[in-house]
């Protein structure tokens, strides 16, 4: 048996994915399967991460979910480490896309960047997942074996193509959390962002009035006017530039 620091059982995770899924011999109600369980647990997920965060979901919310005792799951699956994984294999969705199409690797991976922005955005519990050792299951393998399958013939090497794929998935997550972590105070505390910043206006006036920060004064009214989402396409934009920068300056990462 194979287990992470967090107590995650790597085989049992490995044998879920994969489709070791063999049903209970005694004591299963007969309405529980271990697909309701992961799409319960995603409901439940869904539900909670914009304003108790993923930690606030539990083995028996799920239970309570589905109207079934807490320890009936855990015929299905070991705990909520492993369920974590299948839940990350569940929501993933992949395109139908011709690989013969075309593009070229800017247009393939804003394509991807944009999948998985909506996919931060549908499921906000998604980016929060530690994935620093993820396990790639059935959908998992099928959208990069797609996503090498389209850019493979733009004729970079592969390991620059995963390294570009793992940037730009990197910076997803991070402008998602930050997105994500602004709607979940706005769901925690009733106060949205406007409201927030309208509040602190009349001390940041007096402290732009203060001679103290000049340059801050002296900034155009609509520096701070960009939503999260024009935010992402400039961020994404910048980073394919610098992409293409080395691209075409032939170099190769070390």
């Amino acid at each position: 048996m194979t287990k992470e620091p967090d107590g995650r059982d790597l085989n049992a995770s490995l044998k879920l994915l994969w489709g070791d899924r063999a049903r209970p011999q005694r004591g299963r109600p007969p309405t529980l399967s271990l697909g309701r369980i992961v799409a319960a647990a995603v409901e439940v997920a869904d539900e909670l991460s914009l304003t108790q965060g993923l930690d606030a979901l539990s083995m028996r919310c799920i239970a309570t979910h589905l109207g079934v005792g807490t320890m009936s799951l855990y015929r299905y699956v070991p705990g909520k480490s492993e369920l974590l994984d299948l839940m990350l294999d569940h929501v993933i969705e992949v395109p139908e896309t011709d690989p013969d199409d075309g593009r070229g690797w800017r247009e393939i991976l804003t394509e991807e960047a944009h999948h998985h922005w909506k996919l931060c955005m549908d499921h906000p519990w998604y980016p929060y997942v530690d994935q620093s050792r993820p396990l790639l299951g059935p959908n998992s393998m099928r959208g990069l074996d797609r996503l090498f399958s389209l850019l493979r013939p733009t004729g970079l090497d592969d390991r620059t193509l995963m390294m570009m794929i793992g940037v730009q998935s990197d910076y997803v997550d991070g402008l998602a959390r930050s997105h994500l972590n602004e709607l979940r105070a706005e769901r925690r505390t009733g106060v949205s962002s406007e409201e927030f910043w309208e509040a602190q206006g009349p001390t940041l006036v007096d402290a732009m009035n203060s001679g103290r920060f000049p340059t801050m004064a002296a900034l155009s009214e609509s520096t701070f006017d960009f939503t999260h989402e024009q935010l992402f396409e400039f961020g994404l934009s910048r980073l394919h530039d610098g992409f293409a920068a080395f691209i075409e300056g032939g170099a190769h990462p070390d």
